[in-house]
C-alpha cells in the first residue's frame, strides 16, 4: 500500500492552547481522506503543517514522499492547496490568474498559457476566462481558486473547507470537480464541517475535536458505531402516541423514545424494512393514523453527536495564537 500522506504525533500549541494534540494520519494514494470537525477543532492547523506553512511542536509528516520539516521545498513542488477563501486577484482575468500561477511555477510562458486555457475549459470557466475575476460569482471564484491549485498538476491536493459559503448548486458542482480529480488519481485531504460532504466524497474519515483525533473509519464504519436502524413514526393525534408506543415496543431492540410536542416515536430496530411493514400493519389494525413513518439509518451527524456530545457545526471557536477568540468562523483554528 502506498501512502501519499503520513503523519505521526502532530502537535501544535499556542501558549496554553493545544491546537493539535498527537494526531496521526495516513492517506492512501488516489483516495480522499475527510478531516471532519467543528470550528476550532484543529483541522486548518493540521493542513498548515502538512503544507509546510506551519512547523509542529512535535511529530513528523511526509507528503508525496517528502518530509515536511527537512524537505519543505520538495513538498511544495508536489502539492496543491485551496484554502477557505478563494485566493484570486480580482483585477486580473481568470486566464491571467492562472497564467501568472503557471509562470510562478516556472512552467514557461507558452506552457503557462496552455495550462491556463486547459484548466478554464476543465472547470467550465472558458466563457468567462477573459473577464476580471471580480465579475465572477462565488462558485466561479472557488472553481478558479481550485484550478489555480492544479496548475502544476500536483499528485496531492489539500482542500480546506472548499465549499464554505457556496450555494447548493455551486457546492454540487465543486463536489463533481473533486470526484473527477480523484478519479484521475489525485490524492485529496479534505477538511470540512459539512457531514454530507464527508459522507459523499471521503473514502475514509478522521473525526477531530479539540485538537484530538477521536475516531477513524469509512462513513459506514463510523455509523455502525452509533448503532443500527430506527423506526420513526409521527402519529396524527398526540393522544394516540402512548398507545402507539405500547404497540410497537415489541419491535424495539433498545429503549423507545417519544416526543409529545412533535408526536414522534423513535423505535430502535434491526432487520431492514421488516419492522416497518410490521408496524404499518399493527398501527392500521389498531386504528392509529400516522402522518409519517420510515426507517432511518444513522447519519454522520449522529456519529459526531455520539462521539463529541455536540453537533459538527456547534463547536466553539478556539482561541487564536494571541489568546483572543476570533469573531469570524473561518479564523477559528
Amino acid at each position: 500500500m502506498t501512502y501519499a500522506i503520513r503523519a505521526t504525533g502532530l502537535t501544535k500549541r499556542y501558549g496554553d492552547v493545544v491546537a493539535l494534540d498527537d494526531v496521526d494520519l495516513e492517506v492512501e494514494a488516489g483516495t480522499v481522506l475527510g478531516l471532519l470537525g467543528p470550528n476550532g477543532a484543529g483541522k486548518t492547523t493540521c493542513i498548515r503543517i502538512l503544507t509546510t506553512l506551519l512547523r509542529p511542536d512535535a511529530g513528523t509528516a511526509e507528503v508525496a514522499g517528502a518530509d515536511v520539516l527537512t524537505q519543505p521545498r520538495a513538498v511544495r513542488e508536489r502539492i496543491g492547496l485551496s484554502g477557505q477563501y478563494a485566493a484570486v486577484d480580482e483585477y486580473l482575468t481568470g486566464f491571467e490568474n492562472l497564467d501568472m500561477i503557471g509562470q510562478l511555477y516556472h512552467l514557461g510562458r507558452r506552457r503557462s498559457r496552455e495550462r491556463a486555457r486547459e484548466l478554464l475549459r476543465q472547470f467550465r470557466l472558458d466563457d468567462a476566462g477573459d473577464r476580471p475575476a471580480k465579475t465572477y460569482s462565488g462558485g466561479m471564484r472557488r472553481r478558479l481558486d481550485l484550478a489555480g491549485a492544479l496548475v502544476a498538476d500536483p499528485p496531492v491536493l489539500f482542500l480546506d473547507e472548499p465549499t464554505t459559503g457556496l450555494d447548493p448548486r455551486s457546492r454540487t458542482e465543486m463536489w463533481e470537480v473533486i470526484q473527477t480529480l480523484v478519479g484521475g488519481g489525485t490524492t485529496v485531504l479534505l477538511t470540512t464541517q459539512y457531514l454530507e460532504e464527508a459522507d459523499l466524497l471521503a473514502d475514509e474519515i478522521v473525526v477531530i475535536d479539540h485538537g484530538r483525533s477521536i475516531a477513524r473509519g469509512t462513513a459506514d464504519q463510523l455509523k455502525a458505531q452509533v448503532g443500527g436502524e430506527r423506526l420513526e413514526v409521527v402519529v396524527s393525534d398526540a393522544t394516540q402516541l402512548r398507545a402507539a408506543r405500547e404497540l410497537l415496543d415489541s419491535l424495539a431492540v433498545g429503549a423507545t423514545t417519544e416526543d409529545e410536542r412533535t408526536r414522534l416515536l423513535v423505535v430502535p430496530t434491526s432487520g431492514g424494512t421488516g419492522p416497518l411493514v410490521d408496524a404499518l400493519h399493527q398501527l392500521d389494525d389498531a386504528g392509529i393514523s400516522v402522518d409519517d413513518i420510515g426507517i432511518r439509518r444513522p447519519t454522520l451527524d449522529d456519529v459526531f453527536l455520539a462521539l463529541t456530545g455536540h453537533a459538527a457545526e456547534d463547536g466553539a471557536a478556539a482561541p487564536s495564537a494571541d489568546g483572543h477568540r476570533p469573531h469570524t468562523r473561518e479564523r477559528a483554528r
